[in-house]
């Protein structure tokens, strides 16, 4: 089997597997009351958790097969899948958005997978990797402290810039994972140890900078923006440190760039059709104005009669705004006036 063939199976392998494990950790939340230790005890959780690590394991093969630029881009198939493997698993419907989102993933990365060129696969050299690191450190201390600065002022600079850390980190993360399985076997371990616990200061980093990003910034912006900067960040380090590129020269990246914004439109149309699943629908019930002869007054939940409504717009019967209930208004004839003469 040819290597790129081999490593787009497994990269779509550990986004199934990641989809699935979302699905299953989600469907937990939903349904299991808070407590601190009862995930211990679920099997499904223990599930979830061993599909999470097989995807791991799935992904860090494929970057021993593949290239970045291509292997990388594939890790955002875990939103495409989600909502078919939703309505499968939880019988929860596609929207039409979602339906439109996954066409324009599948096809900016079909675009993408045609147009990577067959540039040998290598990883980072002896030398390139401390300035990868320190450029990196760099870059990540900067977008804290963006967000540091931003604070209360700006809440979406702050949003984007954790965001952006995060991605910057898991993708410097598998840079470095891709380093380490093309190493194994000829590497003693001595001299992958200190970039082993590089990639394990990334993760935990990625994992900080991601939770952090969702606090008071919502689910669409910090997902689609970290989603995003992932596998950038990785394609662009594949592109200009290990020599990967595409086919066709200058028309085949011009193809691939629009093939990648294609896809960066899509992950959003996802991203914001995940954001807006569970929100609480208002009861119009409890907002629809009654209008009569007096100021304005709020129907009460519940349904009532039309014979009660036509009472109240006369002004027989007053529907209280607060305790929601009818209080009787005593009926004051019309007095008849004329001229006397």
């Amino acid at each position: 089997m040819n290597a790129l063939i081999g490593a787009v199976l497994l990269a779509l392998l550990s986004a199934v597997c990641y989809a699935t494990a979302a699905i299953v950790q989600e469907r937990i939340a939903a349904t299991t009351p808070p407590s601190r230790y009862g995930l211990l005890r679920s099997p499904r959780w223990w599930g979830a958790v061993a599909l999470n690590g097989l995807g791991a394991v799935l992904h860090v093969g494929a970057l021993g097969l593949g290239p970045l630029s291509v292997v990388q881009p594939l890790g955002v198939l875990t939103l495409v899948l989600a909502p078919p493997l939703a309505a499968v698993m939880v019988r929860r419907p596609v929207s039409r958005t979602a339906w439109r989102g996954i066409a324009l993933v599948s096809g900016g990365l079909a675009v993408l997978l045609v147009l990577t060129g067959s540039t040998p696969n290598r990883s980072l050299a002896g030398a390139e990797q401390p300035v990868l690191a320190a450029a990196v450190a760099c870059a990540l201390v900067l977008l804290v402290a963006t967000a540091a600065t931003a604070g209360r002022r700006s809440r979406l600079t702050r949003t984007v810039s954790l965001a952006t850390a995060a991605g910057v980190a898991y993708g410097a993360a598998s840079v470095f994972i891709k380093t380490v399985a093309d190493s194994w076997g000829t590497s003693p371990l001595l001299v992958l140890a200190p970039l082993m616990g590089l990639i394990g200061v990334l993760a935990a980093t990625g994992l900080a900078t991601s939770q952090a990003s969702y606090r008071g910034g919502g689910l669409a912006t910090p997902l689609a923006t970290a989603t995003v900067v992932n596998p950038a960040f990785a394609a662009v380090v594949g592109i200009v440190l290990l020599d990967e590129g595409f086919l066709f020269g200058a028309p085949g990246a011009a193809g691939a760039a629009l093939a990648a914004c294609a896809t960066v439109r899509g992950l959003f149309v996802l991203a914001v059709d995940h954001s807006g699943r569970g929100a609480p629908a208002r009861d119009p019930a409890a907002s629809t104005p009654v209008r009569g002869p007096g100021p304005v007054m709020v129907r009460p939940p519940g349904r009532l009669s039309r014979a009660v409504h036509r009472a109240a717009a006369h002004g027989h019967l007053d529907l209280h705004p607060r305790r929601a209930r009818i209080c009787a208004r005593p009926h004051r004839p019309r007095r008849v006036t004329g001229s006397r003469r």
